[in-house]
């Protein structure tokens, strides 16, 4: 199996001068799960190289057993420092594609011409994708063959309006992923904040927060169209 994972390439939380990128869990998690079964991983971001990663990511609270073994390992950091830039990759090159979170994404990926197409690519292809956390929110201007929004009428989850608020950040961040995806369409559903939860529609896999990361993998690795591959 050959997985590519999506991360953003954006640094700047809004006007508030403080930093943003992706939410290291988020990309750790599933990229041990896809790792230690034995997939093939390629990271790629909007401008390649090293992309940002949150700094608040890495604190000891949100560390994590898995945080720490990306940290201690050379060879995943090495390649997390050379990611191939997102315009040069393509759906035929692999079976899924994972979308880590972070507040970046919501800045670069959720407007990424190249974003947008690459997902409705995997989705017109039969493969199935997965984002978690404020990674769903880069499906806002995904569509249909027919011009609909790619989540409309499906069941979805993201990171939820109260949990945005927890982290004070409401009034930064360009969208409400919660909001965003109601308002295209999407049957919404949330669990506690914090808690892990995933939701699956088809091909269309959906995680709540940096906690659902490992078991969005973890589903997107069950799913049947990869399954029959």
């Amino acid at each position: 199996m050959k997985v590519l994972m999506v991360l953003t390439s954006h640094d700047r939380l809004g006007n508030t001068g403080r930093k943003t990128g992706f939410w290291l869990e988020e990309l750790a998690a599933p990229y041990y799960a896809f790792k230690d079964a034995g997939a093939e991983i390629v990271l790629a971001s909007p401008q390649g190289g090293q992309p940002p990663l949150d700094p608040k990511s890495n604190e000891p609270a949100n560390q994590t057993d898995l945080t720490r073994r990306f940290e201690a390992d050379e060879a995943a950091k090495a390649q997390l420092a050379a990611t191939v830039r997102l315009d040069s990759v393509s759906q035929a090159q692999f079976d899924t594609v994972f979308y880590p979170g972070g507040h970046g994404p919501l800045w670069d990926l959720a407007e990424d011409r190249h974003s947008i197409e690459l997902i409705q690519s995997f989705i017109a292809a039969g493969k199935p994708i997965a984002l978690v956390c404020h990674a769903p929110g880069v499906l806002r201007h995904v569509t249909t063959p027919d011009g609909r929004p790619l989540v409309e009428g499906k069941q979805v989850t993201g990171f939820t309006n109260s949990e945005e608020a927890a982290v004070g950040l409401t009034e930064i961040v360009p969208f409400l992923v919660e909001d965003e995806l109601k308002a295209r369409g999407g049957i919404y559903s949330k669990s506690d904040d914090w808690a892990p939860y995933v939701v699956t529609d088809g091909l269309l896999i959906t995680g709540q927060n940096p906690a659902s990361s490992s078991s969005a993998a973890a589903t997107l690795m069950k799913h049947p169209a990869l399954r029959a591959q």
